[in-house]
C-alpha cells in the first residue's frame, strides 16, 4: 500500500516538526509500508497544488494529522476539499487532538473515511491491516469511519503502556535541515539547531480547559530519552531539545533523576519544557540550569486563589510567585501564561495577571492574554454546553471559535464587549512595556556602539 502523509501549511515561517506523524510513519514503515510526505508546510503549496499531485499520483490512503484550533480547523476544510476533488481520491483518513473527542463532526465536515481516536501508534497498523486485506471495521477498537450516510464510533484502544517500545520518529522521511532552524526556544543562538523530543506522554493535573487524548502520565525511561537525544545530536547536529511534553516536570523527583541523568551522560544540549511551579523549588531549578535548561514554560492561567480552584488548576498564587522569582534567581527564563475569562473572573483579576507579567518580565517573551477557550473534549466545552453557553462542536468551529484572540464562549458576568475591552486596555500595556523595553536596548546598545566604541556590535538589521 502506498500511504501519503499530508503536512498542512499553518503559514509559518519556519514549522514545528509533525511529530506526531513521524511517529505514526514509523510504525507503518516497519510492518513494510511505503510512506510519501507532502510538505505543504515547507513549500506553502496552494491547495490545487495537492489535488493536481493526487490526480498525478496514485495513494491508497492520505492522512492529516489535526490540532483543534480555529486556523487549523479552516485549513483542514480546504485541505479536504482538494483532497476530495481528486480524481483518483484514496481513502482519507484524520487523526489528532481536533477530531479525536468529536470524530462524528469531523468526518460529516471533512468527507474523511475515518478518524483514529487518540494515541495512534497500534491503531493504525491494526487499520491499514483491514485496509489492505479488505477486512470489516467493525470492532477495530480506536477509530469512527462513515458508513453510509451513518458514522459509526467503535471503542476506545487502551493505551500503550510501555512507552519505551514506541519507535523513534521516522526523521529521515522528513526534511530536517528545515525544521530544526525554528527559533522557539528562548535565548536561541543563531547557530542553534533545534528539535522536539517527548520525555512522556499525558499530564497528571486535570484542568478544566485542558482536552487531553490519554489519562495519568507515562514516562519514558531516563535511558530512552538520552538514547533520541544522542541521535539527533550525532545524525542532525541538533544542540537544542525541545520537550513537548504537555508536562515534563510531572515531580522534583523525576526532574531531578532526569537533569542527574543528562548530566552523568554529559549530553551537552540546550533544552526547554513545559513545567508546574508545584515543583519549581530552588535546588530543582539549579539542576535542571546545570543539566543546560534554559527555559520552562509554567501555566499560571490566573492570579486570583478562587479561580484557580475554579479550573482545578492545583496551584496558588503563593506557590507561582515563590516558583516564578525561584526560576529568576537561578538564571532561567519562565514562560507565564495567563488566560481571561474562566468561571469567576472578572476586570479587577486580569488586571492583577497584567501586574503580575510585568513584574516578573525579563524581555525573553512577548507576553500578552487571550480568552480561555472551551475546546471540544475538555471539561469546560461540557460546562458550556450544560450551561447553554454552546450548542455542540458545530457551534463551536463554525460559530463562536473564530479566533483565538476572541472570546469564544463568555463564562463571566461581562458583555463580550466589555470583555474585549477589558483585553484591549491589559494588551495595550503589556504590548507597550515590551516594546518599550525593545526601544530601551537598540538606544543602549547604540550608545554604546558610538561613545564607547563597542566592536562586538553586529548591525541595526537584525535577521
Amino acid at each position: 500500500m502506498r500511504i501519503l502523509f499530508v503536512v498542512y501549511d499553518n503559514g509559518s515561517y519556519i514549522h514545528q516538526f509533525p511529530m506526531g506523524l513521524a511517529y505514526i510513519a514509523s510504525a507503518l514503515l516497519k510492518d513494510g509500508y511505503d510512506i510519501t510526505i507532502y510538505n505543504q508546510d515547507m513549500h506553502h503549496y496552494p491547495e490545487e497544488h495537492l489535488t493536481q499531485y493526487l490526480n498525478e499520483n496514485k495513494f491508497d490512503v492520505v492522512c492529516i494529522s489535526i490540532i483543534a484550533g480555529y486556523y487549523q480547523y479552516k485549513k483542514l476544510l480546504m485541505v479536504s476539499k482538494a483532497i476530495n476533488k481528486s480524481k483518483n481520491r484514496p481513502t482519507y483518513l484524520l487523526g489528532g487532538h481536533g477530531p479525536s473527542p468529536e470524530p462524528e463532526f469531523f468526518l460529516q465536515k471533512t468527507k474523511a473515511d475515518i478518524v483514529v481516536i487518540g494515541e495512534g501508534e497500534e491503531t493504525i497498523k491494526e487499520l491499514m491491516d483491514a485496509l489492505a486485506n479488505n477486512k470489516s471495521l467493525e470492532g477495530l477498537k480506536g477509530i469512527a469511519y462513515r458508513q453510509g450516510d451513518r458514522v459509526v464510533v467503535n471503542q476506545r484502544r487502551p493505551l500503550i503502556k510501555d512507552v519505551d517500545s514506541i519507535l523513534h520518529p521516522s526523521w529521515h522521511l522528513f526534511p530536517i535541515d528545515y525544521y530544526r532552524l525554528i527559533r522557539i526556544g528562548p535565548h536561541s543562538q543563531k547557530t542553534d539547531f533545534l528539535m522536539p523530543v517527548l520525555s512522556g506522554r499525558g499530564c497528571t493535573f486535570e484542568c478544566n480547559f485542558c482536552y487531553r487524548m490519554d489519562t495519568g502520565f507515562r514516562p519514558r525511561s531516563n535511558e530512552a530519552i538520552i538514547e533520541e537525544i544522542e541521535i539527533l545530536k550525532k545524525d542532525y547536529r541538533i544542540n537544542y531539545i525541545d520537550f513537548l511534553d504537555e508536562l515534563l516536570m510531572t515531580s522534583v523527583s523525576r526532574t531531578v533523576s532526569l537533569c542527574e541523568s543528562f548530566l552523568k551522560a554529559k549530553l551537552n544540549v540546550k533544552w526547554k519544557c513545559n513545567g508546574r511551579l508545584n515543583y519549581a523549588k530552588k535546588e530543582v531549578l539549579q539542576l535542571m540550569k546545570k543539566s543546560g535548561c534554559t527555559f520552562v514554560n509554567y501555566g499560571i492561567e490566573s492570579m486570583d486563589d478562587t479561580v484557580l480552584k475554579n479550573m482545578k488548576k492545583g496551584l496558588t498564587t503563593e506557590q507561582i510567585i515563590k516558583g516564578v522569582e525561584a526560576t529568576l534567581e537561578v538564571g532561567i527564563s519562565p514562560g507565564l501564561n495567563i488566560i481571561f475569562g474562566n468561571i469567576g473572573e472578572n476586570k479587577e483579576i486580569l488586571m492583577k495577571g497584567v501586574e503580575f507579567l510585568l513584574r516578573y518580565d525579563d524581555g525573553a517573551q512577548l507576553r500578552t492574554i487571550r480568552p480561555v477557550t472551551p475546546y471540544p473534549g475538555s471539561p469546560l466545552y461540557y460546562y458550556a454546553i450544560e450551561k447553554g453557553l454552546l450548542k455542540n462542536c458545530e457551534d463551536f468551529y463554525e460559530n463562536k471559535h473564530i479566533n483565538a484572540d476572541l472570546v469564544a464562549v463568555n463564562f463571566t458576568d461581562m458583555s463580550d464587549d466589555e470583555f474585549h475591552q477589558s483585553l484591549l486596555e491589559a494588551n495595550t500595556i503589556l504590548l507597550k512595556n515590551y516594546y518599550n523595553n525593545k526601544l530601551k536596548n537598540s538606544l543602549e546598545e547604540t550608545n554604546n556602539l558610538y561613545l564607547k566604541k563597542d566592536v562586538t556590535f553586529r548591525g541595526f538589521r537584525q535577521t
